[in-house]
């Protein structure tokens, strides 16, 4: 699809996989006067001990992080920060493509080929009481590799680097809990953020497979900026509300549109004895280029279709369930319909997951798709390292598509931490994913392993059938 699902998201949320995070952001006061926040820090936690008994039951206790260890047994905030990094590089085979890449996917395009995806690094705390039911947190992360191509943010630092190696900023958000109008409180979150809706992530450890499914590739979003609360409508129940620019824009020229676009969503916790998790995520707003179309030399076309995008919706749903049938096997089933008015394009895919911890280094994980798009409008392969960013920059970019077509797609792979490396690294974790995929096209259209021209950028003449074989390291601290 020649743009991502324009969402605002709370933060990264895993079904089955990882857990839901609630962060948040709000001017915080104390008493009748407003205290300035940089007080409120220092006034944390003078003492571990005391403060665990006098603090909020919403929120954790502080806790010393990563970076800083204080003596004495006093900490303070800053005590508490948590710095994170991440390198994955993956490779794949593909047998038969004629194209050089795997088509229906954006991180995982380059077939045949070595890869350093990401390597990514944070500094993060966590929200922690400050006193009367407030707490603060922040996350700021940056992200260099392969897949920062396909990852951009308009207006930050975008076309920073060029080629197949790029940077790009992911999250730089400020979260607060308030104890605002519910018994458990309201959570606030504003900034540069992941999206929420898709089961698999971005940062490598947040899905459970090297390659994308469909849903996750492309209608769902990436990367928002805006503000999004978290009400805590009951210890099980939490209604989430938020505006944002769209997906990887800001403001200003920065941005695909100028229109706000409106999230809201339903999580539904610790059904049936603590075993499943629900969502209901729903999202919509002006999704298409407002921008004037332009058309390169070689015949190549931008994505604007003018002022007349400002109006045109996109409206997207997203239903999601996580059930642990037992301590080791957790079953995940994924729902989401995107309707954009702009390319007058409707898409759904339909996902199943199931992931199996046969030892406790050992994870067996299964995933089926089926997924449709209506007019060929959605799944698009873009060309070049830089064609996505000049998509989003109403720029000519070159890609190809495939006709209206019903996706299926099969993967099998295990997540293994080998004690043997393991056992040596201290604090570091090692994965290794490999992993087997059967792609299918279930109408009988032949769109993949093959490419088209910009005479005809839709392929025809490709295979019914892609069968790939992959794997990924990924080295945490």
């Amino acid at each position: 699809m020649r743009y991502y699902t324009l969402s605002f998201c709370f933060g990264c949320c895993l079904i089955g996989m990882v857990g839901v995070q609630s962060p948040a952001l709000a001017e915080v006061q104390t008493g009748d006067t407003p205290t300035p926040p940089a007080e409120l820090l220092q006034k944390a936690a003078p003492d571990k001990a005391d403060y665990e008994q006098s603090q909020d039951p919403d929120l954790p206790a502080l806790e010393a992080g990563n970076l800083f260890h204080s003596k004495g047994g006093k900490l303070s905030y800053w005590d508490g920060l948590v710095g994170h990094a991440m390198i994955e590089g993956g490779a794949n085979g593909n047998p038969v493509t004629h194209s050089g890449r795997n088509f229906g996917q954006y991180f995982t395009d380059k077939s045949n080929t070595g890869t350093l995806n990401q390597i990514t690094a944070s500094i993060s705390h966590p929200v922690t009481p400050i006193g009367k039911g407030y707490g603060i947190g922040f996350v700021v992360e940056m992200l260099y590799g392969s897949d920062a191509r396909v990852d951009p943010t308009l207006g930050m630092g975008d076309g920073a680097l060029k080629g197949g190696y790029q940077w790009a900023p992911t999250q730089a958000h400020i979260d607060v809990h308030t104890p605002w109008l519910f018994k458990h409180g309201i959570d606030f979150q504003i900034g540069q953020m992941y999206g929420l809706m898709g089961v698999e992530g971005i940062p490598a450890l947040a899905r459970p497979f090297y390659s994308y499914n469909y849903s996750s590739d492309y209608i769902v979003p990436f990367e928002t900026v805006g503000i999004v609360a978290t009400m805590h409508v009951s210890r099980d129940i939490d209604f989430l509300l938020g505006i944002d620019s769209g997906n990887a824009s800001t403001f200003g020229n920065a941005t695909v549109n100028k229109q706000p676009k409106g999230y809201a969503g339903l999580v539904f916790k610790n059904l049936m004895d603590n075993k499943m998790t629900i969502r209901a995520i729903s999202h919509l707003g002006p999704a298409g280029n407002s921008g004037t179309a332009v058309t390169s030399a070689d015949g190549w076309t931008s994505a604007g279709i003018g002022s007349a995008a400002n109006k045109l919706m996109q409206y997207n749903v997203e239903v999601s369930m996580s059930y642990r049938f037992t301590d080791k096997v957790t079953f995940t089933e994924d729902i989401i319909v995107d309707r954009d008015e702009s390319i007058r394009d409707t898409a759904y895919g339909f996902t199943s997951y199931v992931a199996w911890d046969l030892r406790k280094n050992l994870t067996l994980n299964f995933r089926g798709e089926i997924f449709r798009d209506n007019t060929g409008g959605v799944i698009t392969q873009f060309i070049g390292s830089d064609s996505y960013r000049s998509y989003l920059r109403n720029r000519p970019y070159a890609y190809y598509s495939a006709p209206a077509t019903t996706y299926g797609e099969l993967t099998a792979g295990v997540s293994w931490k080998p004690p043997v490396i393991n056992d040596h690294l201290g604090k570091g974790t090692f994965t290794l994913r490999p992993e087997l995929r059967l792609d299918r096209s279930l109408n009988g259209t032949h769109p993949f392993n093959r490419s088209a021209s910009v005479m005809n950028p839709v392929v025809t003449n490709g295979t019914r059938n892609m069968f790939w074989v992959s794997c990924d390291a990924i080295l945490s601290f």
